[in-house]
């Protein structure tokens, strides 16, 4: 294994380069980041797994997550559970490649005391490793299931899942990044999809096809109703000859029928959307990547957290990311409401690391709009938080800790 920091995606436009100023709060000890565990411990094999790139799940008081990398020679990836208490993890299942999957990029939900999840790759042995998979497993035993392998590229059903699950009356609802058919060229612009829990059978809910209606979501869905909300990232009506900016939309879940909710102009309005949405009294706030400001990136953005109002239609850059010094820069994450403050995360900015910094965890007052850095991160924090019970925020970063191989890490406030 090398230590470089891993990001898959087929959507292209991201990236991770750092510039320029603007207002922020730079409180670096407004919070106090503890490292829980740092992966690879066992040496360059990382039995304990490798490069977690996706938000934890808190199961009475056990925190369950996956690593892309690591658990076998094979470096297929895991899924652990870790007791934040004593900081101990386990291993409940290491991915072979082939046919169990391979590369977990997504979180885990739990339904009922089964935990549900995706991998980019693996299962279908007609695509090669392109394909990959919805499974379950038991936390208890470790015996994971595939409840679906994805046919790959160009093909109906969708390929390459890279965000968690959304359980809505006995259903799992996902996205796959490509498939779905022939648009985008043979990979396909991707899937929003349900899988039904009691038949087992995967359903095609709408298949993306570009331009205009978006391409290659990345990002897990939420759902409202009868409807589920989500971002594209690429696709849309703006940044003509570039594939798209990205797009914010909506599938309803008894018709297929999406909708169009904003198109990214990648200017200050923000591009390319990585992340889940999340609802706060009707409104709908996520992170673009790049845009936002004007530094960073040869003047492509910061990234920023915006605003959709679902009554107006109308989008609202609410805080652009500066990359400025202390400053975070590059969210890839989706936010968490927390008592009137969004949290989250940013891969580059904060004032550790030379160059691009290696992110920042902050806070983002909805009342004034003013943006706290809770502290900078040593290493690549590209998933969201979560937050407990007792008020404790986890997280996880994708590089770093001992041996560079990634983190979980906690903090109170």
């Amino acid at each position: 294994m090398n230590n470089n920091t891993m990001r898959i995606s087929v959507g292209g436009c991201l990236s991770v380069l750092a510039c320029a100023s603007a207002l922020y709060v730079n409180a670096a000890r407004a919070a106090t980041e503890t490292i829980l565990y740092s992966f690879c411990l066992g040496g360059d094999d990382c039995s304990d797994g490798a490069y977690p790139a996706a938000p934890l799940t808190d199961v009475n008081g056990t925190l369950f997550g996956t690593t892309a990398f690591g658990g076998t020679a094979n470096d297929d990836g895991t899924v652990f559970a870790l007791d934040p208490e004593t900081g101990k993890e386990t291993v409940l299942h290491a991915f072979l490649g082939g046919a169990d999957g391979e590369a977990p990029l997504g979180g885990l939900i739990d339904v009922n005391g089964t935990l549900y999840g995706t991998t980019y790759y693996g299962a279908n042995a007609g695509c090669a490793d392109t394909c990959g998979t919805v499974f379950a497993l038991d936390p208890e035993t470790g015996k994971e299931t595939v409840l679906h392998a994805f046919a790959g590229r160009s093909r109906t059903d969708g390929g390459n899942p890279a965000a968690g699950l959304l359980q809505v009356d006995g259903k799992l609802y996902g996205t796959t990044e490509i498939g779905g058919g022939s648009g985008c060229g043979p990979p396909g612009c991707g899937t929003v999809f349900a899988l039904d829990l009691r038949t087992g059978k995967e359903k095609v809910l709408y298949a993306f096809t570009g331009g205009q209606g978006g391409a290659y979501p990345i990002a897990s869905l939420i759902n409202m109703g009868d409807t589920l909300y989500g971002t594209t990232v690429q696709g849309g009506i703006g940044c003509s000859g570039s594939g798209g900016c990205g797009t914010l939309f909506a599938v309803d879940r008894k018709t297929g029928k999406e909708t169009l909710l904003y198109s990214f102009a990648g200017g200050a309005d923000g591009a390319a959307p990585s992340a889940n949405v999340v609802d706060v009294n009707g409104t709908l706030y996520g992170t673009t990547e790049l845009g936002g400001s004007t530094g960073c990136d040869e003047g492509a953005g910061c990234g920023a957290v915006f605003a959709f109002n679902l009554k107006t239609g109308k989008e609202t850059v609410v805080y652009a990311f500066t990359g400025a010094p202390g400053d975070g820069a590059f969210p890839l994450a989706g936010l968490i409401d927390v008592k009137g403050s969004l949290y989250g995360t940013t891969m580059g900015g904060g004032d550790i690391c030379e160059g691009t910094g290696c992110g920042t965890v902050f806070a983002l007052n909805l009342k004034t709009n003013k943006e706290t850095v809770l502290f900078s991160v040593q290493s690549f924090p590209d998933a969201g938080l979560i937050k407990d019970a007792s008020g404790n925020f986890y997280g996880t970063t994708s590089a770093g800790g001992g041996e560079g191989y990634g983190t979980v890490f906690s903090f109170k406030r």
